[in-house]
């Protein structure tokens, strides 16, 4: 299974076309990915036939929420599910850097007829073993993983163990500057069978008058510059992986 993370419906059509099996769909990439807007799931659901799932993350940051950003996760699981997504991305923490068992417990019951991946904050717990128990124990379907490191490779031996730890319990995918030069070794070398993408690439903005002085939350003239996924990306990837699907 091949997913890739997206952020417009341009990108999640491409990734289609090009042979993922399923989209994670987030906003604001920039920041780790944030909750996207109910218009652009239902539209990215309208234009696609493959898994979708929605990033639920209230805001960038750590993954220690109040009361209210909690609220809002539920909700936004409830909105998900009623504009079509298969499943949702979430993840919360302790300040101790723990797995917020009880609160992602509920979240994953809220979700029942959805598929359910704790995300990336997995890496930031402070014990990954003990998260992975906590974690199997809320009843979620996956974790993404980089095995801690900045990219998957580097962690390639880490998300070994916890697929060994696992023991199919709980679906490991392997995450984090995952591409087609390099998935096919990090699945040999870990043993995992999902791998999640970002595959972005840059892309000029249509706009002839510009105004490099002014910054709208970039560096100032950095408005000009965005991302997106592109077939051939995905498809370099998807031919890559190919020999291990047999």
């Amino acid at each position: 299974m091949i997913e890739v993370c997206v952020d417009s419906v341009e990108s999640a059509v491409a990734a289609e076309r090009g042979g993922a099996g399923r989209v994670e769909l987030s906003s604001a990439l920039l920041e780790g990915g944030v909750t996207p807007s109910a218009g652009l799931i239902e539209l990215a659901r309208g234009r696609t036939s493959i898994g979708l799932h929605v990033m639920v993350r209230p805001r960038g940051g750590d993954f220690c929420y109040t009361q209210e950003e909690f609220e809002t996760m539920k909700r936004d699981i409830v909105a998900a599910q009623k504009l079509g997504a298969d499943g949702v991305a979430l993840g919360i923490l302790q300040p101790d850097g723990s797995v917020d068992t009880a609160r992602t417990r509920q979240l994953v019951q809220l979700a029942r007829h959805l598929d359910v991946t704790f995300h990336r904050a997995f890496d930031m717990a402070s014990d990954f073993f003990r998260a992975l128990e906590d974690i199997c124990s809320t009843g979620a379907n996956r974790i993404l993983t980089s095995g801690g490191e900045r990219t998957a490779l580097r962690g390639a031996d880490r998300i070994a163990h916890v697929v060994r730890e696992a023991r199919g319990r709980v679906v490991i995918m392997a995450g984090g500057g995952i591409d087609g030069g390099n998935a096919a070794s990090i699945m040999e070398q870990t043993g995992v069978r999902e791998v999640h993408a970002g595959l972005r690439s840059s892309v000029l903005s249509p706009m002839l008058h510009r105004n490099p002085e002014i910054s709208m939350g970039r560096s100032a003239g950095d408005e000009y510059e965005r991302f997106q996924v592109l077939e051939e990306s995905v498809r370099k990837l998807h031919r890559a992986v190919a020999p291990a699907r047999i």
